[in-house]
C-alpha cells in the first residue's frame, strides 16, 4: 500500500494541475487546484454532452497554456467518482483526448468532506474541490474501461445477470399464482415450467375449473399438441385427480389465466434472449485467444469462462494473480486494537459480480475438479483450524485465480498434476 501511494504521489508535481469533478446526470463541476492544494481559479459548471465536454477541456488548455500564471502548469489530472454509469461518458471522452483520468472512492469523499468546514453540507462545488485534494494526496485508483472483445464481454456479462434477474423474477410470479390457484400442480409436476407438456397445461388449463371443464380427453387433446409420447393418459388422470381435490382460490380465474399466459410470453423472450447473450459469449470469448486454455480447466464453461473475462478484462493487464484477488474484493482484514483482535475476513471492497462468478465456478469445480475437490475436503476436514463450507469456497475462488493467471501467462494447457504443488500434496499428505 505504501509503494502505491509513493508511485501515485509521484504524479503529482508542481507543474501538475489537478481537476476535481463531481459528476451527475446533467451538469457536472470541477475545481481545480495545485499540488499542495490550493485552488486554482474559479469553480466551472458544464453539462454532460459534447458541448460541456468540449468547455471544460478547452478552460483545461487555457489554464495550461496561460503563462502569466506564478507557476505554469503542463500536465494535467482529472478526478472524479465512479458515480453510477454517468462518469463513463466523460471519463471516455477525456481518455480519448489524451488526459490522465483517475477515480476516487465515494467513500472517502464522504468522510473527507468535513475536513475544510467541519460541516456536513454537501453541495456538488463542495465535492469536487474534495476530489481534487484527494487526487492531490495520492488517493486515487485509475479505472478500468474494457476495449474491443473485453469491452463485448463486459456488456454481454451484464446483460446475462439483468436477463437471469427477470428470468427469475417472472418465475417466481408464475410460482406465486400456481401457489394460490392451483398448488396440488406441484404433485403432478415437479418443474411445471420445464416441461413442453407442463407449459401448455398452464397455457391452456392452469387452474382446476378449467381441468374439470376440458375433462380427461381435452386435457390430453391439449397435452398432444406439445409432446406425442412422453405424457399420456397416467399423467392426465394425476392431474385431474389433484384438480378435483383442490383447495386453490377460485376467484379472478379468467384474469389469472390471462396473466400466467403473458409471463409464459415474457418467459420465453427471456429464454430466447439468454440463448443469444449466450451464443455472443463464445464468439466474444474464442476472440481473446483464451478460450483454449480456460476451457481446458474441468469445471469451466463457456458462460463461466467469458464472465470472468468480461469482469477481470485482460487478466495479463495485472502483475500477478494476487491483484486480481484484491480486484475481486478477496483481500483479508482484521479489526485488531490493544488486545483485542478480531478474526479475518474478506473485504469485498471489490467487484461482487466477479466474486460471483468465481464463486460459481469453486461450487462446480468442487463437484467435477478432482484437484478442487480434495483441496476443499482438505480444508473443510483438517485438524489445524478446518474451515467452513462457504469459506474453503473462497480459498478454492482465490486458487482458480491462480491457475488461470498461471496458464494465460505461461500459455500452458491445463496440468491436473501441478495445480496443487509439491508442498500443498504434502501437507494434505500428512493430514
Amino acid at each position: 500500500m505504501k509503494n502505491r501511494i509513493n508511485q501515485r504521489l509521484e504524479e503529482i508535481s508542481v507543474t501538475t494541475l489537478i481537476v476535481g469533478v463531481d459528476i451527475s446526470k446533467a451538469v457536472h463541476w470541477a475545481r481545480f487546484v495545485d499540488y499542495r492544494g490550493m485552488e486554482v481559479g474559479k469553480a466551472v459548471s458544464f453539462k454532460n454532452n459534447r458541448e460541456g465536454f468540449e468547455k471544460i477541456e478547452a478552460k483545461i488548455r487555457d489554464i495550461l497554456g496561460n503563462k502569466a500564471l506564478r507557476q505554469p502548469y503542463e500536465t494535467a489530472i482529472i478526478g472524479m467518482e465512479p458515480t453510477g454509469h454517468y462518469w463513463k461518458a466523460f471519463a471516455d471522452y477525456m481518455m480519448k483526448a489524451g488526459y490522465r483520468v483517475v477515480c476516487v472512492n465515494p467513500y472517502h469523499t464522504k468522510k473527507a468532506k468535513e475536513l475544510d468546514d467541519n460541516s456536513q453540507t454537501a453541495s456538488d462545488k463542495k465535492d469536487a474541490i474534495t476530489i481534487a485534494r484527494l487526487v492531490k494526496d495520492g488517493r486515487f485508483f485509475t479505472p478500468y474501461l474494457p476495449r474491443e472483445e473485453y469491452g463485448e464481454l463486459r456488456v454481454l456479462t451484464n446483460a446475462r445477470v439483468s436477463v437471469m434477474k427477470r428470468g427469475s423474477a417472472v418465475k417466481n410470479t408464475i410460482t406465486a399464482i400456481l401457489d394460490e390457484y392451483f398448488p396440488e400442480i406441484w404433485t403432478v409436476f415437479k418443474k411445471p415450467l420445464k416441461g413442453k407438456a407442463s407449459r401448455q397445461i398452464l397455457r391452456s388449463c392452469p387452474f382446476p375449473a378449467f381441468i374439470m371443464e376440458l375433462g380427461e380427453t381435452g386435457v390430453l387433446a391439449e397435452i398432444k399438441k406439445a409432446v406425442q409420447r412422453t405424457v399420456g393418459m397416467k399423467k392426465v388422470r394425476e392431474l385431474m385427480s389433484s384438480a378435483k381435490n383442490s383447495v386453490g382460490v377460485e376467484h379472478g380465474l379468467t384474469a389469472a389465466k390471462m396473466r400466467i399466459g403473458w409471463l409464459l410470453d415474457e418467459l420465453e423472450l427471456i429464454e430466447k434472449q439468454l440463448s443469444e447473450v449466450e451464443e455472443s459469449m463464445r464468439k466474444a470469448l474464442d476472440k481473446t485467444g483464451y478460450s483454449n486454455q480456460l476451457l481446458g480447466i474441468k469445471g469451466v464453461g463457456i458462460v463461466t469462462a467469458a464472465s470472468f473475462l468480461g469482469e477481470v478484462g485482460d487478466p495479463l493487464r495485472f502483475q500477478n494473480a494476487r491483484q486480481i484477488a484484491n480486484y475481486a474484493g478477496y483481500n483479508l482484514v482484521e479489526d485488531s486494537s490493544g488486545k483485542s483482535k478480531s478474526g479475518t475476513c474478506i473485504s469485498k471492497r471489490g467487484r461482487s459480480q466477479l466474486r460471483s462468478v468465481l464463486y460459481q465456478m469453486a461450487f462446480t469445480m468442487v463437484g467435477k475438479n478432482d484437484e478442487m475437490k480434495a483441496l476443499y475436503k482438505h480444508l473443510t476436514t483438517r485438524k489445524d483450524n478446518p474451515l467452513k463450507k462457504k469459506q474453503a469456497l473462497v480459498v478454492v475462488s482465490k486458487k482458480i485465480i491462480t491457475v488461470i493467471y498461471s496458464l494465460l501467462k505461461k500459455r500452458e494447457d491445463y496440468n491436473p498434476a501441478l495445480v496443487l504443488g509439491a508442498v500443498r500434496k504434502e501437507v494434505m499428505m500428512a493430514a
